[in-house]
């Protein structure tokens, strides 16, 4: 994946925009937010491949069902079911990415999914945070010598260790970690996002941010402490009711996003001490010394007749106290710089 590639390799960002349900089980609005994504600045769309069978059972006991959180009183299954990205749909919505320039990539739940993934073509596999300690399916995945990407969302240092460790283990070395805080929305007290670089350190691996907060102050951050990847659910309208919308980015928010994003990253730059080209034309507009009224040749300097004021055709400021009781070497007017030697 060319684009992806790049950015992992150098300082700007990679956006992903996360379709996730936010189709709302109709192929023409998955196409749509296609469409919207590549028209707001996402390097690559990403779907979920998987079927609520591959997920979990078909069960309605208390273990199966969500006691808090934005799904309470739903059960895993029927929140699969509602939520998953037909099969079928892969292809014609990869076919739209590679018409606009766009990336396809997708989040595959068990070895089935991989295989139909490694078949369709895609360059990479993202890994969500619940599957981090599923490492079967990493090691499944990582075998077919694509880049892994994969959220840590609830990971210890220790989980996340052992995920790379298995991915390294089949001699794929093409690893991005994503800092994440598996919560919808996410509070930004919760995210941490001084462990970007520290896990850049630790791991020895690329690693970027999939954010779930509303707003993106914290993708801003996070690029700016080295996040290769931005990760956000991407949504045509808040007001179309998925299990994802809530805290989904709408095009013009995701816009917003990449804009200030990319400026943050473009004035972090490197350790500079001289002036830009802009900068030095505005030199002209420091203080120096002038005669502040006329002043005739053999008169006294004194603060009656010099001040440092504004513009900077005169001396230094820092010569003023030397000049305060020399004599003028010739007539000066009142507004003529004061230029020390003269």
């Amino acid at each position: 994946m060319s684009k992806l590639s790049c950015c992992l390799d150098g300082a700007a960002p990679y956006f992903i925009a996360e379709m996730s349900a936010n189709h709302n089980n109709d192929l023409e609005v998955a196409l749509s937010i296609v469409d919207a994504a590549a028209a707001s600045g996402a390097d690559c769309l990403k779907v979920q491949t998987y079927t609520a069978d591959t997920l979990t059972l078909n069960c309605d006991n208390d273990y199966f069902r969500i006691k808090s959180g934005l799904w309470e009183g739903g059960n895993l299954y029927e929140l699969y079911s509602d939520a998953s990205f037909p099969w079928e749909w892969h292809e014609p919505v990869m076919e739209r990415c590679k018409e606009l320039g766009m990336d396809f990539l997708s989040t595959p739940f068990d070895e089935s999914a991989v295989d139909f993934l490694d078949e369709l073509g895609v360059d990479a596999f993202k890994i969500a945070s619940f599957e981090l300690t599923d490492i079967p399916l990493l090691e499944y995945a990582a075998s077919k010598g694509k880049t892994m990407i994969v959220s840590t969302g609830m990971a210890s240092l220790e989980e996340i260790g052992e995920a790379i460790e298995a991915i390294r283990g089949q001699g794929n070395e093409q690893i991005c970690i994503l800092r994440c805080c598996s919560e919808y929305p996410a509070n930004p007290a919760d995210m941490n996002l001084a462990s970007i670089p520290d896990l850049a350190r630790r791991f020895g691996v690329a690693v970027g941010f999939s954010d779930h907060s509303m707003g993106h102050a914290a993708d801003v951050v996070a690029a700016v402490l080295g996040a290769k990847i931005i990760e956000k659910h991407f949504c045509l309208s808040r007001d179309i009711d998925t299990a994802d919308s809530s805290f989904s980015m709408t095009p013009e928010e995701f816009r917003a996003m990449v804009e200030s994003v990319k400026g943050a990253i473009a004035s972090v730059g490197e350790p500079c001490y001289d002036p830009s080209p802009k900068e030095a034309e505005n030199k002209v507009f420091r203080r120096s010394i002038f005669a502040s009224a006329d002043i005739a040749s053999g008169e006294e300097f004194t603060r009656d007749n010099i001040r440092i004021v504004r513009p900077s055709y005169g001396a230094k400021p820092k010569f003023f106290p030397e000049l305060l009781g020399q004599r003028a070497d010739r007539p000066y007017r009142f507004g003529d710089p004061i230029r020390y030697g003269d």
